[in-house]
């Protein structure tokens, strides 16, 4: 009921802006030991204490709160106080467990690139900087389009499906300590000059927490995508459509060429679906970075590939959402 509940909330409200996130403190206290640890010698051994201190940090706090100061198991004793903190713990269980989920900021980041694109090539540009972490001042209107595409298909598994995997594994401790790793991954993550030595246990420690969500991610998009088609909610547009067998070979040869061990799985899956290019060499701080080719038809994305997109990552989360909440019934 508290999954279900926070979700509800997500889809309602998205991240407001007015209110405190933890991930945002997630990244004020990254941001900070980052310029002070980044430089001198031994940045390979700062980088990975620091790592390990902050996820060490985050889930031996949230287990304290939570078996310790505002037990849910409180909720069954019937003096008042006990009683209280037992509610204290499930608001705070609901109102963490909304934090962690993105997708329907996700979606709507996604949605507003491809509007401002229609406004100019500017606006789109400035809008898609929003969710990327490439440089974009020089992008076109075709790799402004694909970098929102990317972002949806790789987000979908860092910003639902893996902070969901890791609720059912850990609760929500398990949980706000993948925002962590996450949130380390995005922000120091990176082969460049910069961050190649610091953020080297930050990226590794985000492939191995991302592993099994990744090709969970895609799996269930292509499951969402096959559901759409045989409810009829396949547009004209989609005259591509492959068969679920070539669907699956095809992101199982295609997500492996990705840089990361994880990303090109759920990116291979939206590529196939929609029958189009993704990867290739983009600017990150100024540096080349190069990556391969998913897919191998480089034609122009369009609004309809925004929609079909959008309702495939949806129908994905909700299954996800609705495994979660009847496996907690029946168990």
């Amino acid at each position: 009921m508290k999954l279900l509940l926070a979700w509800l909330l997500d889809l309602l409200l998205g991240d407001p802006a007015w209110l405190p996130h933890p991930v945002v403190a997630f990244g004020k206290w990254i941001s900070f030991w980052e310029h002070r640890l980044n430089k001198g010698l031994h940045r390979k051994l700062k980088g990975a204490l620091f790592a390990l201190a902050s996820i060490f940090f985050v889930f031996l706090l949230t287990w304290v709160i939570f078996h310790c100061l505002i037990p849910i198991d409180a909720l069954k004793d019937s003096a008042p106080l006990a009683f209280w903190r037992g509610v204290a713990g499930e608001a705070l269980s609901i109102l963490l467990i909304f934090f962690c989920l993105a997708g329907h900021t996700l979606r709507r980041e996604v949605r507003d690139v491809f509007l401002a694109l229609d406004r100019s090539l500017d606006d789109g540009r400035r809008q898609v900087a929003r969710i990327v972490g490439r440089d974009t001042a020089q992008l076109s209107a075709q790799e402004v389009r694909t970098a929102a595409l990317e972002t949806l298909a790789e987000n979908l598994s860092d910003g639902v499906i893996a902070p969901l995997f890791w609720y059912a594994l850990a609760g929500v401790p398990g949980m706000l300590t993948y925002k962590m790793i996450n949130t380390l991954d995005s922000m120091i993550g990176y082969r460049t000059e910069r961050y190649k030595d610091f953020g080297c246990w930050a990226a590794r420690i985000d492939d191995v927490a991302n592993f099994i969500p990744a090709r969970l991610t895609a799996l269930l998009m292509i499951i969402s995508y096959q559901m759409m088609r045989l409810f009829g909610k396949i547009t004209s547009t989609d005259r591509y459509q492959l068969s679920p067998y070539k669907l699956i070979t095809f992101v199982c040869s295609n997500g492996r060429k990705h840089a990361s061990p994880n990303s090109g799985y759920p990116e291979a899956a939206l590529a196939g679906i929609l029958n189009c290019q993704f990867g290739g060499t983009h600017d990150y701080f100024g540096e080349a970075v190069v990556k391969p080719y998913i897919g191998n038809n480089p034609r122009a994305l369009t609004n309809a590939d925004l929609h079909t997109s959008l309702r495939v990552c949806f129908l994905a989360e909700f299954l996800s959402v609705t495994l979660l909440v009847l496996s907690a019934l029946v168990i």
